[in-house]
């Protein structure tokens, strides 16, 4: 009998310990509405940066390791060609280093390329400080696209690979969105 009330206590302690962990990891994930915090980056120097005009600016960012740096080029150049006011919208890039093959300097020195021929900011993720602050889970291999609104808080996020790739109504929506919040 007392064998029998010690096992079934510990098949209930193991069911709670095993709720406990499924909440609170699902409770994880990034949800739109959360306010974000300025994660501490790098530049492409190697020198500590923010992600400049965070909450004063519509932000967008892609998130991204090399080898899915091109996943995230449709929606980027759609936001591009509009526009936008640089007085309410900022849109920039950061590399996952952590998660990609390509060694550190070399992944700078490219970014370094890309901020001087499209003028445009790029900083760099090399230990996923941004994906822990924010909660985006497992980024290895995806594209993440991600907007913030001027009061920090998440208003979308994206996803994206080579079997989840944009299309134009995603695309479209997207942009009707951000202008929606200028």
């Amino acid at each position: 009998m007392n064998q029998s009330f010690l096992r079934k206590g510990l098949v209930v302690a193991g069911c709670a310990v095993i709720a406990f962990v499924l909440s609170t990891g699902l409770g994880l994930a990034a949800t739109v509405g959360q306010e974000l915090a300025d994660p501490q980056l790098r530049d492409a120097n190697d020198q500590p940066a923010t992600i400049p005009d965070f909450g004063t600016h519509v932000i967008t960012v892609t998130y991204a390791d090399s080898s899915a740096s091109d996943y995230g080029d449709p929606m980027n150049d759609a936001t591009k060609t509009k526009n936008y006011s640089k007085a309410a919208y900022r849109g920039l890039g950061v590399a996952n280093m952590k998660d990609s093959v390509a060694p550190n300097f070399l992944i700078r020195k490219i970014v370094r390329g890309k901020i001087e021929k499209y003028k445009s900011v790029i900083l760099t993720d090399p230990d996923l400080t941004l994906a822990k602050t924010w909660n985006l889970g497992n980024c290895k291999g995806k594209s993440v696209y991600i907007v913030v609104g001027k009061d920090k808080k998440l208003k979308y996020i994206r996803y994206t690979d080579k079997s989840n790739p944009w299309t134009q109504a995603d695309i479209d929506s997207v942009l009707k969105m951000i202008e929606g919040l200028m």
